[in-house]
């Protein structure tokens, strides 16, 4: 083949790599291009487990049609510590569902999901743990979420889920920075505690009481009780107190 066929095509190679990357347009309109913009920003990230059998079936999952429809997660964590990730954090992936976190109600949109390889039944591995961890510190930073927003799939939708369930270590991250629990020293609730105003302002949605107390026990708690007690109130005081003054360390900085 000729040197000057071989470049012609190797030119419109490179042109129609360069369409196929282009941002869609309008044909109504003239294209007159601002650099003002960015990507979707994630401003939450939302902790589920896979309820399957291994990660290859995970993967498989998440990655075709299944018969409950497609789904997705932006990571997925397997039990010996490995990260896979699917979907590019600037995308929506298909993860959380309907629900509610305080005044977010498209989580999909607003969300990074991590999928955990966890049937539901085994506790955490600690590799798994550690992977989280890292994966956390990473997303946080580069995506400057705040350290403070990590939930699960039963926070935001409480009448659907229990994922990523009791076993799931929420204080062990607290420890290390992410999400948020009480300080053992926090005092008890006062007289006339408004639990349920409470669990507003951490940010669940309260349209079903019974269902809202059970996803607050699974997450600190680690039981699916729907009665509040003592316990509950003084945990729930602690999170709402003004500027973190009950939690169990100091609220970071966002980075």
């Amino acid at each position: 083949m000729p040197i000057r066929r071989l470049t012609l095509l190797a030119l419109l190679a490179i042109a129609l790599s360069a369409c196929s990357h282009a941002p869609p347009r309008n044909p109504m309109a003239q294209w007159v291009p601002s650099p003002n913009f960015d990507e979707r920003r994630p401003v939450i990230i939302v902790v589920h487990y896979t309820e399957q059998e291994s990660v290859e079936q995970s993967l498989h999952t998440l990655r075709t049609r299944n018969s409950g429809g497609p789904v997705s997660s932006h990571y997925l964590v397997g039990d010996d510590g490995a990260i896979y990730q699917l979907v590019a954090d600037a995308h929506r992936a298909w993860h959380a569902g309907g629900g509610r976190w305080g005044t977010i109600t498209d989580l999909n949109s607003a969300s990074i999901g991590i999928e955990i390889d966890n049937d539901g039944r085994e506790p955490f591995t600690e590799p798994q743990v550690q992977a989280v961890l890292r994966l956390l510190d990473d997303l946080t930073a580069r995506l400057r979420i705040p350290r403070t927003q990590v939930i699960g799939h039963s926070d935001l939708a409480p009448t659907r889920k229990i994922d990523p369930g009791p076993l799931f270590p929420w204080k062990r991250l607290a420890e290390a920075g992410f999400g948020i629990w009480p300080a053992d020293d926090a005092p008890p609730a006062p007289e006339g505690f408004d639990a349920m105003r409470a669990l507003r302002l951490v940010g669940y949605d309260t349209t079903d009481p019974e269902a809202v107390v059970r996803a607050f026990r699974l997450h600190f708690r680690g039981d699916a009780q729907t009665v509040l007690d003592e316990e509950d109130l003084r945990i729930l005081h602690a999170l709402t107190l003004p500027d973190g003054a009950g939690l169990l360390a100091p609220m970071p900085a966002d980075r």
